[in-house]
């Protein structure tokens, strides 16, 4: 089912099939923000992510001597999530743990996330509950996709990436087949914030970040429409859209987790990148999306 949130800047449409983010309207002029999906490139939007980030190597991972299949990350945005409540500017919604989740991922678990409209701010806060009686490993995360360009007349390349200040960023070296490495490298902005888009940016797939600063902007020069994605307790940051193609849009993504190392089938009690909550307790993580129009 689809719900609407508005108010006087912006109008949201939000999907409890996977808590997805479907639309991001500015109303000044009716413009659409947000990446409509397209088959070509990539037919979704926004997807949520838990309770893995990325991929496993062979799909899988093992717990308790256990198998358990996984796809890329995880089964939140296949499931319906729970309306917990709603109202012009703020939508909750809620997923635990049942038989169909423990066959794949086998811990007990509520997952929380309220979307909340606040002027030009769309804010996307999480929490995550261990309700079960042992450790809880996960990892959580978005993947929205924003419109590039976002006027008629420019092109992907007048675009930009902006970090709100200067930070000493590096880049999460992974393999070919997008799994890490564990090696790190410096990521070299101008003026140590600006990185200018280019499609072949993403010819060997995602670029992730860590130690960035806390908030980035897609801009240009060309016109005052802006995106400002600003992350809290989310210490990742991959950036993406299809590889190999001129896709017009790019996905900006806070992640607190990651994917496997290369060749190595994790077991879950030791995997790393994982956030690992003692029975009982709670975790919260956020992102906010920015609109300027």
């Amino acid at each position: 089912m689809l719900h609407i949130l508005e108010n006087d800047v912006l109008r949201v449409a939000i999907d409890d099939h996977g808590a997805q983010l479907m639309s991001i309207l500015g109303k000044k002029d009716n413009t659409e923000y947000l990446w409509q999906g397209d088959e070509r490139y990539w037919k979704d939007r926004a997807i949520m992510l838990f309770p893995i980030c990325g991929r496993l190597e062979e799909g899988r991972y093992t717990y308790g001597g256990k198998s358990y299949d996984m796809t890329i990350h995880g089964f939140i945005r296949d499931v319906d999530l729970t309306v917990e409540s709603k109202s012009d500017t703020t939508l909750t919604l809620s997923f635990s743990d049942n038989d169909k989740t423990h066959a794949q991922y086998p811990f007990a678990f509520l997952y929380t996330v309220t979307f909340t409209l606040d002027g030009d701010k769309l804010v996307h806060s999480f929490t995550v509950k261990n309700t079960g009686d042992g450790e809880l490993p996960f990892g959580i995360g978005g993947h929205p996709g924003f419109n590039v360009p976002l006027v008629e007349g420019a092109t992907f390349a007048d675009y930009y990436l902006e970090f709100s200040e200067v930070a000493p960023v590096k880049k999460v070296i992974l393999t070919d087949r997008c799994f890490m490495t564990d090696a790190l490298e410096p990521f070299a902005l101008e003026d140590g914030k600006i990185y200018r888009l280019h499609h072949d940016m993403f010819d060997h797939d995602a670029i992730f970040l860590t130690d960035m600063a806390p908030a980035v902007t897609l801009g240009s020069a060309k016109t005052g429409k802006s995106v400002t994605v600003s992350y809290t307790n989310m210490p990742y940051l991959g950036l993406w859209h299809k590889p190999c193609t001129e896709a017009p849009y790019i996905c900006i993504e806070p992640w607190n987790g990651m994917p496997a190392d290369d060749g190595t089938v994790d077991a879950m009690e030791t995997k790393k990148y994982m956030v690992r909550l003692p029975a009982g307790a709670s975790e919260d993580f956020g992102f906010t999306i920015q609109i300027a129009q």
